[in-house]
């Protein structure tokens, strides 16, 4: 009983810090994506620009 009660426990455990990380990660993901496509803007606008200094 005392073996059912350690698998409850840490599947309750583990379930708690995914349902808390996933959330976080989806949002750095969209952070992620937005900053990329930042990135890729500037670069082109440097590039496309004329802007050849480093």
């Amino acid at each position: 009983m005392n073996i059912l009660v350690a698998i409850i426990a840490i599947a309750a455990v583990v379930l708690l810090i995914t349902g808390g990380v996933v959330p976080t990660l989806n949002f750095l993901l969209w952070v992620g994506l937005a900053l990329a496509i930042i990135a890729v803007i500037v670069f082109l606008v440097r590039y496309l620009g004329g802007n050849r200094t480093v």
